[in-house]
């Protein structure tokens, strides 16, 4: 029975998976590479009703429930203001610093020790399990070690050293919360337009706090230097220009932003070869990077917390836990990661593609409230009771 883990990565999947843990009888400790933690730090994002299911099996959905605002209506509309379509995908979306705070307090509360400034350098397997050992010249032993380190995983690459890159899909990151303004729609709704040049999303608080995304398009690959040289105000001036000529209350909330957020890059993997050897194992964005479009990258990183925690509770040891780990994950965050990828395609297709998506939205928006084709994504549930072995079901 492993005795002990090392988590590495102490965001949202670092202390999820460290309670998962510790329900299945394991204890941990989690390294988070950043002398501090991640308070007020980061935009929103949304938890798909499947991700909230899979908190509820740790006792920690009504913890998150307190956070932010439903989100379980999604309405689409082209640039000239035309509704494509409305359809109900049950989800909550809250700031990420606010889910991050929650999960690593109540990590805390159960007794997960955080130790900050640990930024993993190197692992080794040794005879009686592994030893990492980080950046400042410290070292931790136990039985196994989790990478749950990010789109940029230093655990990947220590398991296999030839692991691809991360895909770059082509669309950049920006967004903000408007104050003092008043836009249509309802608290409740995902209201995402698709302009001639750029994609948008909003909802609005209860508060009144209106929350907002927008997708510039991103040919080529920029490095974090040239992102960073971009000012809040030349990114509130290039987005103005983007949507300048579509219908929609994107301008007026841009102009409410105190600070657009400095933009980043959207990468995804359509897959990673290797997860594990035999005492390591990567979960989480670290495995399977999921393009922001397929709003799912938190809810895959839960299942795989509580999915990995049943693994190893039920075989012999971490190399078996592992095998059952990956047989019982991969096919779907594959088809996560696809899905994914498809949705951020149409949101920069060029003036054809764009007729072509607004002839065909309403139709496949009609069907969704019909018979739901992503009803597998969103309708996924994990039972902690039944048992997960390799060659089980």
């Amino acid at each position: 029975m492993t005795k002990r883990a090392l988590i590495i990565g102490g965001g949202i999947a670092g202390p999820v998976t460290a309670m998962a843990l510790r329900r299945a009888g394991i204890d941990s400790d989690v390294y988070e590479a950043y002398d501090r933690g991640s308070e007020g730090v980061g935009a929103f994002l949304t938890i798909a009703l499947n991700g909230l299911e899979a908190l509820r099996t740790l006792d920690l959905r009504d913890l998150v429930c307190d956070l932010g605002m439903d989100s379980s209506l999604m309405q689409i509309s082209n640039a000239r203001g035309k509704v494509l379509g409305t359809v109900r995908q049950p989800s909550r979306t809250l700031r990420r610093a606010d889910l991050y705070q929650v999960l690593r307090d109540e990590a805390v509360r159960r007794g997960v020790p955080i130790h900050y400034g640990k930024r993993l350098e190197e692992a080794s397997i040794t005879p009686s399990g592994v030893r990492a050992v980080f950046s400042d010249g410290t070292s931790a032993e136990g039985d196994l070690l989790i990478g749950a380190d990010g789109l940029r995983s230093r655990t990947r690459t220590i398991i296999d050293p030839g692991a691809p890159r991360a895909r770059h899909v082509g669309l950049l990151n920006t967004g903000g919360f408007a104050r003092g303004i008043t836009v249509p729609g309802r608290t409740g709704t995902n209201h995402f337009i698709f302009g001639k040049r750029c994609f948008f999303g909003y909802l609005i608080h209860p508060d009144g706090e209106v929350w907002w995304f927008a997708n510039p398009p991103s040919r080529r690959e920029l490095t974090p230097g040239e992102l960073a040289a971009t000012s809040s105000d030349e990114w509130g001036s290039r987005l103005a220009e983007l949507f300048a000529d579509d219908h929609g209350p994107m301008l007026d909330i841009i102009a409410a932003t105190d600070d657009v957020m400095p933009a980043w890059e959207t990468y995804d993997f359509p897959a990673v070869p290797k997860w594990s050897n035999d005492g390591m194992v990567i979960l989480g964005d670290a495995a399977h990077a999921t393009s922001p479009s397929a709003g799912q990258g938190a809810s895959m990183a839960i299942e795989d917390a509580v999915v990995l925690a049943k693994c190893l509770r039920d075989n012999p040891g971490p190399r078996d836990a592992f095998a059952a780990f990956e047989r019982l994950r991969r096919r779907r965050v594959e088809r996560v990661v696809a899905q994914g990828r498809r949705n951020g395609s149409g949101k920069a297709p060029g003036p054809v593609g764009a007729f072509v998506r607004d002839l065909a939205m309403p139709v496949f928006m009609r069907q969704l409230t019909k018979r739901d084709p992503l009803a597998w994504m969103y309708e996924y549930r994990i039972s902690w009771e039944d048992p997960a072995v390799v060659g089980h079901h």
